[in-house]
């Protein structure tokens, strides 16, 4: 199947996906995970249509984003879904719009340190407790509220740094063989961002708007519960 074919098919996915959790398809925004992959790659997905693409590492990204921009004078949107080292963050700010993986006070400070002009992230929660997984630990969060409120302590100095703009939350569930055992995951953290909407407004630098959970294998569960952005690989570019 080429590139283009299988955009085509994971798109009818997304459509029908939200179609039945009554959402307008128009409000998930399919990342193509092009990790790993060349930018010849990317340039036969931007053939067809597609404007948005994940990284995950930052030394790998670089060169193919500059490749992509010789060859193409489109717009191409580049999240970061990796982690992100520190030593790498200027690089990330310079080549990234979106950076989904920020997961401590600490990096969203150097972010906010080492940036002139606004940068877009989202905060990374592991709300599934998997120790493999990175994120500020959220698991439990409902019924844990000393570690709820010591998250909410350190999203009100996000939120108060001057460079960085929070735009949501990201997660990642287990790797489970029925793909609606990973709803519970994406519903908690639907829930938190509801809160964290509440208790930390919508200004000029915050905007609770996104979503990014779901994967190739499990991206229907998430748009059910909610998913602004969707973070596929596989399911378009093959098998790494």
């Amino acid at each position: 199947m080429s590139i283009a074919q299988a955009l085509r098919e994971v798109r009818g996915r997304i459509d029908v996906a939200a179609g039945v959790a009554g959402r307008d398809p128009s409000e998930v925004r399919l990342v193509a995970v092009s990790k790993t992959f060349p930018a010849e790659a990317v340039l036969e997905a931007l053939a067809a249509g597609q404007l948005d693409f994940g990284e995950n590492r930052v030394e790998d990204a670089v060169p193919k984003i500059e490749a992509v921009a010789a060859a193409s004078n489109t717009a191409v949107r580049w999240h970061l879904i990796g982690h992100l080292q520190s030593r790498k963050v200027r690089d990330a700010g310079r080549c990234f719009g979106l950076i989904h993986s920020v997961d401590s006070l600490r990096l969203a400070a150097r972010i906010d340190a080492q940036s002139s002009l606004p940068q877009e992230i989202l905060l990374e929660c592991n709300v599934s407790g998997e120790e493999s997984k990175a994120g500020f630990d959220l698991a439990g969060w409902e019924s844990d509220a000393v570690r709820f409120e010591s998250f909410c302590a350190e999203v009100a100095q996000i939120v108060a740094l001057q460079h960085v703009h929070v735009r949501g939350l990201m997660t990642m569930a287990p790797v489970v063989t029925d793909p609606a055992a990973a709803r519970p995951v994406f519903a908690t953290l639907r829930r938190l961002r509801e809160v964290l909407r509440t208790r930390f407004p919508d200004d000029d630098r915050t905007a609770w708007r996104e979503l990014s959970m779901g994967m190739s294998d499990d991206f229907e569960a998430a748009v059910a519960e909610g998913a602004t952005l969707v973070r596929i690989g596989r399911a378009i570019f093959g098998a790494r």
